[in-house]
């Protein structure tokens, strides 16, 4: 009978063996090794069972993991001159689209702010903490909202009007007699109603029932009035009236569009957008939209300059770079906040506080 061979196993107890009897200082110091190992995973498996584990993230970033996610980076307030920014977008949908954001869509006065957003409105009252907005009953299909002379106004492209009344949540039906479409702007002074359009400009004195085209140079964007002086962007530049609106002549005319208007102390500030020299020009006028002076020298150049404002003796201007303030009336200006990816602020001020929401392009 043929002998078998030894299998592993034997060949490996005889070495087993072997090391036994020939190196016991050897085998002693293998039982001390695997005495010590086995003690230590022993140790860290008890204390496992005794101290859960804990995540590595800061405290910070551990409650944002486990949180809710929180809507940000949609809209800043800065109460102290600019010089410190809140971001108040907590309670805001956290997928809000910037283009869910239109161009009339935020209003602040000394009631609260709201933001009119592609699926509703949201309300947030002055001073108020975090979460800082609440939803707002509203017309789904009128996305564009101005104040009014009796509360606010909301609107659409196709020529609808609502009117909120104040301190309720109704809103009723006004300027039902319009029968113009492509509606750009609302805007009312005194006893008179202007509604801007992209192929011109309309108004009435009689609350809407009668209407008259005033202008018809191209598009109207917004208004404002100071004076008894109506100043207006335009798709031709800037337009003044003298007369209550029934007469327009054009102020600032560079070949582009005017992009902005805003009232300012003793006077108004501007934004063009120059053919000439393929930028966006800021201007003031302090003569009642007579003349205009040109305060974006020391401002970098820039095709997407979005707003221009004033609060606290400061002007403030929306730049592709961040949010900058002059404190000489647009001699120099400092860069106060950095801007967001690609996006610029468009600026919006309620008494002392100054609000910034980033857009895209800054419109």
């Amino acid at each position: 009978m043929a002998t078998r061979a030894p299998t592993f196993g034997y060949v490996k107890l005889k070495t087993i063996l072997f090391y036994y009897f020939t190196k016991p200082m050897l085998v002693m110091k293998f039982h001390n090794l695997a005495f010590l190992l086995l003690f230590q995973f022993s140790f860290a498996f008890d204390q496992a069972l005794k101290f859960p584990q804990s995540s590595s993230l800061p405290d910070s970033k551990q409650k944002q993991k486990s949180d809710k996610a929180v809507a940000a980076n949609i809209i800043f307030k800065s109460a102290d001159g600019g010089q410190t920014w809140q971001d108040i977008s907590e309670g805001l949908p956290v997928n809000l689209l910037e283009d869910g954001i239109p161009r009339d869509g935020f209003l602040a006065n000394d009631s609260g702010i709201y933001l009119r957003t592609g699926n509703g409105m949201y309300y947030s009252k002055p001073n108020s903490t975090a979460p800082f907005w609440e939803k707002e009953i509203s017309p789904d299909n009128l996305s564009s909202i101005v104040p009014g002379k009796t509360g606010m106004l909301a609107f659409n492209y196709g020529g609808q009007f609502l009117q909120k009344l104040n301190e309720t949540g109704l809103w009723l039906p006004i300027y039902e007699d319009f029968q113009g479409k492509s509606v750009r702007t609302v805007f009312e002074t005194g006893n008179t109603v202007f509604v801007g359009c992209d192929w011109g400009l309309f108004k009435s004195d009689d609350s809407g029932k009668s209407w008259e085209r005033v202008y018809d140079g191209g598009w109207v964007m917004k208004l404002v009035e100071s004076d008894g002086v109506l100043i207006a962007t335009s798709q031709s530049g800037i337009i003044r009236s003298t007369d209550g609106g029934e007469t327009w002549v054009n102020v600032i005319s560079e070949g582009g569009v005017g992009i902005a208007v805003e009232r300012i102390k003793g006077g108004f500030a501007a934004i063009t957008c120059s053919t000439e020299t393929e930028t966006r020009r800021v201007r003031t006028s302090y003569d009642g939209g007579k003349t205009w002076q040109p305060i974006d020298a020391d401002l970098p150049e820039s095709l997407n300059i979005a707003s221009i404002t004033e609060v606290g003796g400061y002007l403030f201007c929306g730049h592709p770079a961040g949010i900058y303030r002059s404190s000489d009336k647009g001699k120099t200006w400092k860069l106060l906040l950095p801007a967001i990816q690609d996006k610029v602020f468009n600026l919006s001020v309620s008494g002392n506080v100054i609000y910034a929401i980033p857009r895209s392009g800054g419109c």
